[in-house]
């Protein structure tokens, strides 16, 4: 039922089958339990390791290399056989074991939110797991707690809570038990309920549990993320669009070699051995190796740059990336409400600078502050932040600092958690980075008594006892010295703090606090402050108004709202949830990058163009917000998508609206999110990215990335890590199909000059294997190139033979074979040994895949510029491929497996310098390339 709000709370007690006074009884509860089931969400049921395993070897390119194995083994060739296979069992093991580990590391963040909750059963308070609440029961709620199930308010004392995972706004909500009208409220409006997994931040109620378990709108969400399809990543379409192009060829070219043999008089299974050998070496049987390790190595590299990556494609896919849709609250923000600015009569203090800065600028004559030498704030703003400090019931640790309360939700964190408003916390933190310790200042003038707030006065009023003698002050603690000589106050024996809306303190105030005196509030007075609140409200800055009054007398207890009246306002503070620092350098990378960002948020328009704008995402100051997007159709949306980059108060079906819009424009769109309310557009997102301290576990599940740190700029390094990564996969496809379209042309054309086979089946494998082997892989962790995050995004559908990888293959590729092939037909003509030169072409090709390897490292930039020490891996490939190349020439036992013999040295000279054609080649083509332009 999802009208519970529009009911009185008699009526929702009476619906449910409850008595207020004494609550469900036990044996009722256990019957409801057996009837509703657990108060906890249905986990999908986790992927079978077998079918990971089995994933692992049903892509395109293996299900070739094993077709390629089974005739290997049909013709006798075991050997072949089981170094196919052995590649295959080795890239499905390490693809299965790099994400049956992400699933692990994925379990271990999770942890259980709830588990307790305080009940009324039996007419008496007990403590539960909160699994076992049922629809019904009446459930107690506390600064702190977090809410167990959805439940309508019965009681309601100055009860806020924090509705974040489901609004994205980071300000509490204020919650009354007053029944509401409308139909299909948002949850947001909802304020008589409260609901499974937000905060409760201030004050306390009773509530009656109406929803448990998946009926909750957490677990509707969280059940409608089932009906969200997973997509085949861009490097799986490409990849799968390759193994079915080298099939294709290597049918085709099984058949053309098989023929001219037949047609010169070969032996039959001979020329069938060879044509299935050849065919076998044009198919790059260490790309899913290559790829799968790549993509392993990248994740292991993002995990320590506080990225989890859940779904290994995942890597590569943000490399495509072309538009990031972030969340602000606490991926471009601190998710912590922070005191910026305090207007004080003719004074504006950003809290960001340090305490030496704003005294220094606000008095060039004093001395930098030292706590204990004497320094003292400006009265009006040690005034004002004195009151923030009083008039305030957070509960900050003392070994908690303004930064440590930025991962106050950490589960691993050790900060003690901050208890209150987040609101509240930010006025204590301010204050506490001034020098006026919230504990300190109790202990100087304890409370005495409080007025709560209200949504009617809008301000809240607490009194503290000033003693007569001043002694008090003598105690030797900095919020003393640092206290203002307001000699006047402290001959009175209360103080008053009031703070709360601007508009509201204005009327109740008769004077205005200026320097060290008081004035009268006159109208320009008056004028001059509302212009203060304005500027700032502007701005999407939460204001507030700080005044005081001596007061002689304690009021009656219940009458402590008699005392707002005569007040002397002091000043306003300023707050908003303040822009990471890093976070607009890592949205400037994006824009270099050709990337772009996109704000989508829960908050309030003013604030969210204020942030985007700050940040550069938006420089126009145009917006969509959720009520203009319920006015536009899909078609509509997506015509403005182009050119909108921030969209505020939006509802989970318009965040899912916005990514599908945008990939209808052919984006490959990263979602970020930490809400309930994220999960449908981070799955239907080409790449899903949760918070990991801040998000809920559906958002988790739901994502294919996770951020263990929440920061915008671990995304963008993710993005570059994912760029480096579709480069190095690139690499190696076009250096080992360019050394195997020499070789084919080599077996083609060695007919046309009637010369022999110039290359035995076990040859060929042999050097597939050198060029799938330590040469490729090292090919995979080359660094990044120096134009990486300057370059706009590839496009998403591109084959993996753009940009001229499909050239390379076939003018590099053939240049070399024909040379060879000329080579060796010299070599032929001269009354070599045909054995002899036949190894002469062997190890020239096979030399040549070294030469190759480090030509290609880079697609721009020259390897003596590079460097050889850059990628020591592959300077570790080059020396052992080289070894054993040399070994398959002069060891005896192995050239009887090879068929090969020792060369002379100057025939060996003869095979190392034509080896290097394909390296000049691709040098030349650099040049070339970077000439042209002028």
């Amino acid at each position: 039922m999802n009208t519970w709000y529009q009911l009185e709370a008699a009526a929702v007690l009476n619906q449910l089958g409850t008595n207020a006074n004494t609550g469900l009884s036990g044996t009722e509860a256990s019957q409801r339990l057996l009837q509703y089931g657990k108060n906890e969400l249905q986990e999908h049921p986790p992927k079978s390791p077998w079918l990971m395993l089995w994933e692992q070897f049903t892509a395109t390119t293996v299900l070739v290399l094993i077709v390629a194995a089974v005739i290997s083994a049909l013709l006798g060739d075991f050997q072949d056989t089981a170094a196919i296979m052995a590649i295959v069992i080795f890239n499905g093991l390490l693809g299965f074991t790099q994400e049956y580990k992400a699933g692990k590391d994925f379990a271990a963040l999770k942890k259980m939110a709830v588990p307790k909750a305080r009940v009324w059963r039996d007419s008496e308070w007990q403590e539960v797991v909160a699994s076992e609440l049922v629809p019904g029961d009446i459930i107690q709620l506390e600064d702190g707690d977090q809410v167990p199930a959805d439940a309508r308010l019965l009681e309601c004392i100055n009860l806020r809570t924090q509705e974040a995972a489901f609004t994205g706004e980071s300000e509490s909500v204020e919650k009354s038990v007053a029944t509401l009208t409308g139909d299909s409220l948002p949850l947001g409006d909802r304020h008589n309920m409260v609901f499974m997994g937000t905060i409760v931040t201030y004050g306390r109620g009773r509530a009656v549990v109406t929803e448990t378990g998946m009926n909750t709108e957490l677990g509707k969400i969280a059940d409608s993320l089932q009906s969200v399809e997973p997509e085949a990543t861009p490097l799986q379409r490409r990849l799968d669009q390759l193994g079915r192009r080298l099939a294709l060829m290597a049918l085709a070219l099984v058949a053309v070699i098989f023929g001219f043999g037949i047609m010169r008089g070969e032996d039959l299974e001979a020329m069938f051995l060879t044509a299935v050998s050849l065919a076998v070496a044009i198919i790059p049987e260490g790309l899913p190796a290559v790829v799968t390790i790549a993509l392993a190595l990248g994740a292991r590299r993002m995990l320590k740059r506080k990225a989890l990556i859940r779904k290994l494609p995942a890597v590569e896919t943000l490399g495509s990336v072309t538009t990031i849709c972030s969340d602000k609250t606490g991926t471009l923000t601190e998710n912590r409400m922070t005191v910026t600015i305090l207007s004080l009569a003719g004074q504006r203090v950003d809290l960001r600078e340090t305490f030496a800065e704003i005294t220094s600028r606000l008095d060039g004559n004093k001395s930098i502050f030292q706590p204990g030498e004497g320094t003292q704030l400006p009265e009006p703003m040690a005034l004002t932040l004195v009151g923030c400090a009083l008039c305030n019931n957070a509960l900050v640790p003392d070994d908690a600092d303004d930064t440590d309360l930025a991962t106050e939700n950490r589960a691993d964190s050790e900060v003690p958690k901050a208890i209150g408003d987040p609101t509240e916390i930010a006025l204590v933190v301010a204050a506490d980075r001034l020098g006026l310790d919230k504990e300190e200042l109790e202990e100087l003038l304890p409370r005495q008594a409080e007025a709560p707030f209200d949504s009617d006065r809008k301000r809240m009023t607490t009194i503290h006892r000033v003693e007569q003698d001043g002694e008090q002050w003598k105690c030797d603690n900095p919020s003393s010295r640092l206290l203002p000589r307001l000699s006047s106050l402290l001959q009175t024996p209360y103080l008053a703090f009031t703070k709360g809306s601007v508009d509201g303190l204005l009327q109740i105030c008769t004077q205005v606090w200026i320097d060290d005196r008081t004035e009268p509030l006159t109208p320009d007075w008056d004028a001059q402050i509302r212009d203060h609140n304005d500027r700032l409200a502007s701005s999407g800055t939460r204001v507030l108004g700080v005044a005081f009054r001596p007061v002689a007398t304690l009021p009656l207890l219940g009458q402590e709202v008699t005392l707002e009246r005569d007040l002397i306002f002091v000043g306003l503070v300023g707050m908003l949830d303040p822009a990471r620092p890093e976070a607009k350098t890592a949205v400037q990378t994006c824009h270099r990058a050709g990337i772009r960002t996109v704000m989508i948020t829960g908050d309030h328009p003013l604030m969210a163009r204020h942030i985007a704008e700050e940040l550069e995402i938006s420089q126009n100051g145009c917006y969509l917000t959720g009520v203009d997007l319920d006015k536009l159709s899909l078609e509509e949306l997506a015509q403005q998508v182009e050119a909108v980059s921030v969209y505020a108060r939006v509802s989970p079906q318009q965040k899912l609206a916005i990514v599908e819009a945008l990939q209808s424009r052919g984006h490959i769109v990263a979602m970020t999110g930490d809400g309930v309310n994220d999960a449908p557009a981070l799955s239907k997102a080409d790449i899903g990215v949760a918070m990991g301290i801040t998000g809920t576990d559906v958002a988790k599940e739901a994502a294919d990335m996770v951020l263990l740190n929440d920061n915008f700029a671990t995304i963008v390094a993710a993005v570059e890590e994912g760029r480096v990564i579709y480069d190095n996969i690139r690499k190696f496809i076009r250096y080992n199909l360019t050394g195997n379209t020499s070789g084919v042309v080599i077996m083609l054309f060695s007919p046309l000059l009637a010369m022999p086979l110039p290359l035995r089946p076990t040859q060929i494998l042999w050097i597939n294997l050198l060029a799938d082997g330590l040469l490729a892989l090292a090919l995979s962790v080359e660094p990044a190139e120096s134009n990486v995050m300057r370059r706009p995004p590839y496009p998403p559908n591109e084959s993996v033979f753009s940009r001229g990888v499909g050239r390379d293959i076939i003018w590099v590729g053939s240049l070399m074979g024909l040379i060879f092939l000329f080579a060796g037909d010299y070599f032929f003509g001269t009354g070599a040994e045909w054995v002899h030169w036949q190894v002469m072409v062997f190890s020239t090709l096979a030399f040549s895949r070294i030469s190759l390897a480090l030509a290609m490292r880079s697609e721009h930039d020259f390897v003596f510029s590079q460097g050889f020490f850059a990628n020591k891996p592959m300077l570790a490939a080059v020396v052992l491929t080289f070894a054993l190349q040399m070994l398959v020439i002069y060891v005896p036992w192995l050239q009887g497996m090879f068929s090969t013999q020792g060369l002379s040295a100057q025939e060996l000279l003869i095979c190392l310098a034509l080896s290097t054609v394909g390296f000049w080649a691709v040098e030349a083509q650099k040049l070339f390339f970077r000439w042209r332009p002028q």
